[in-house]
């Protein structure tokens, strides 16, 4: 067996808002206080799951921008449209994932899907925000849409599963590219099932419950809804119970270990280059959707 990480603190959620009038989500970093112990990752919003009555009007949240980062959108339950300025558009559907590169600038909207909203339903999505180095915060956009028969799934025994978003779990490659080193595994466990999940030495670790109830180390308990526990960078696994059928997200990455400078949506190592990309954006150098 390998070396056990261990779990350095559980928290739940820092705020619960609206983004736009399309995702109520609870925020489970950076509004804790979690920051340095989960670089390279900068938020994560935890969206539903809510029931949205029939609309002939899509909500959602309507032109924005961003720099300096990544957004990982994962769907679990209702539909996402998308379209951004560098001409990409898509759904995003139950079990698909969005990997959008701001880097240099990009302006989006993300809307609930047209038939999703005329039917209602209930929604639940994440949307995770991946730091990226200096050297590659001004390289050019980039999409990457991933339909769920993309995504591997490893067997974990028992009737449990590991989807593997990015990096590599059993064999098994993820096929989001990714600028570091970056694991992202949409895990599903059986009640009683044990599990060692190997983690990379060095990488900063969360293991987020969507909803369930686990034990992480044989100790600390994640019990409910939207629960994080991080994990020391020293160790080569994690191990978890499940005391009744869980959903998780395990998400561990290499620290950038760079200055993190943000404003609303654009996240730089600077103060002046925050400015400049507010400048930016409001001379149009990001684009507009049409």
């Amino acid at each position: 067996m390998s070396e056990v990480k261990k779990v350095l603190e559980v928290y739940g959620p820092g705020s619960n808002h609206w983004v736009g009038d399309g995702f109520p989500v609870r925020n489970m970093f950076p509004s804790n206080g979690l920051r340095e112990e989960i670089d390279p990752f900068l938020m994560l919003d935890y969206a539903g799951p809510s029931y949205f009555e029939p609309s002939q009007q899509s909500h959602g949240v309507g032109e924005h921008p961003h720099r300096g980062f990544e957004t990982v959108t994962i769907a679990y339950q209702g539909a996402v449209s998308h379209r951004d300025s560098a001409g990409n558009a898509g759904i995003i559907f139950p079990g698909d994932v969005q990997w959008m590169t701001a880097a240099a600038g990009i302006v989006h909207e993300e809307m609930h899907e047209q038939e999703f909203a005329k039917n209602g339903g209930t929604f639940e999505m994440i949307q995770l925000w991946v730091n990226l180095p200096k050297a590659v915060k001004m390289s050019k956009p980039r999409y990457q849409g991933i339909t769920k028969e993309q995504i591997p799934t490893v067997d974990l025994g028992n009737g449990s599963y590991a989807r593997v978003i990015a990096g590599e779990l059993g064999g098994a490659r993820g096929p989001a590219s990714t600028f570091t080193p970056v694991n992202l595994f949409d895990v599903r466990l059986t009640a009683g099932s044990k599990v060692e999940l190997p983690i990379p030495e060095g990488h900063n670790t969360g293991v987020f419950v969507l909803k369930g109830n686990i034990a992480l180390n044989g100790g600390d308990s994640l019990k409910g809804e939207a629960r994080i526990a991080t994990v020391s960078p020293e160790g080569e696994s994690v191990l978890i119970e499940a005391k009744e059928d869980s959903t998780l997200l395990i998400l561990s990455g290499e620290p950038i270990n760079e200055p993190v400078f943000s404003y609303g949506r654009f996240v730089m190592n600077t103060r002046d280059e925050i400015m400049q990309a507010v400048h930016d954006y409001n001379d149009g150098k990001m684009g507009h959707l049409r």
